[in-house]
């Protein structure tokens, strides 16, 4: 997909963050917006932010966790206008700094229905919209660079089992989605100006209500090396979408990290096939 002008675009978690960066960067290259996000206040400043740009948006208040809610959202694309060609199933949740044994029911709950169901809802909900204009068009699936390794040491096994999933995900959505010309990005974003680290302080009441969590809280000032803004790795992703890239890579300096792991991967295959398996 090249041709975005007139086109139409959403993007859940679109309020702040990597959301708000991809909004605008497609804005920027043309598109009709829709922003979705789960909070009102901050959703109708980031609709103000896109039209100032010269573009159309509506902004629409979602829980991607909830599948009518998230089907509300694309009615309302097509009710405002009329097609959808580009789908950013965004919104995420943070899940850092307490052991996999230590995270609660609730919180596994939360971190399900954002993360993993919140894509899930996605592709559920966004792809036949695509599909029935017959003009192509492209979905991202927001990953992290977790989706590839857990790193040692800040207990975030629980966040990188959730985009694990969402790598799964995209790579089967892309496979069933080319015959219909439709592109399919996974973005795997390393550090990024965001506001992921406060989203237990939106938890919706029902997984819980909002709350603190001290462990992540401590971990925040390891993320603002190398950290991009929010608008870099939307035109990143804009990029990805004209070039029809799959992996959508924002920083290079975990290579070594997860080569390692694909090394540790073919050692054991080795190992197998020694035994005749």
């Amino acid at each position: 997909m090249r041709d975005f002008a007139g086109k139409t675009a959403i993007v859940t978690g679109a309020a702040s963050g990597i959301g708000l960066g991809i909004a605008k960067a497609l804005a920027g290259a043309g598109m009709n917006i829709v922003l979705a996000d789960l909070r009102p206040g901050p959703l109708a400043e980031a609709r103000q932010a896109i039209e100032a740009l010269g573009v159309k948006a509506i902004d629409v208040t979602v829980d991607v966790s909830d599948p009518e809610s998230v089907a509300a959202a694309g009615q309302a694309a097509i009710a405002a206008f009329g097609k959808l060609h580009v789908a950013v199933n965004n919104a995420g949740v943070a899940m850092h700094g307490t052991p996999v044994e230590q995270v609660t029911a609730q919180e596994w709950d939360w971190l399900i229905g954002v993360n993993v169901k919140g894509v899930i809802n996605g592709i559920h909900h966004f792809m036949p919209l695509i599909r029935a204009h017959g003009e192509g068009g492209h979905v991202v699936n927001t990953g992290s660079i977790s989706s590839f390794f857990v790193r040692e040491g800040r207990n975030q096994g629980a966040y990188a089992a959730s985009k694990y999933a969402v790598m799964a995900l995209s790579e089967a959505l892309e496979q069933e989605a080319r015959p219909a010309g439709i592109g399919v990005s996974v973005l795997c974003p390393g550090a990024v100006r965001s506001a992921i680290f406060e989203s237990a302080a939106t938890r919706p009441d029902k997984f819980g209500g909002a709350y603190v969590r001290p462990s992540q809280e401590a971990l925040k000032s390891a993320f603002t090396t190398g950290a991009l803004e929010p608008i870099e790795v939307g035109q990143r992703v804009v990029q990805a979408i004209r070039d029809d890239e799959f992996f959508i890579f924002t920083h290079t300096n975990e290579r070594a990290t997860i080569k390692a792991r694909y090394e540790r991967i073919e050692a054991a295959m080795e190992r197998a096939a020694k035994l005749g398996l």
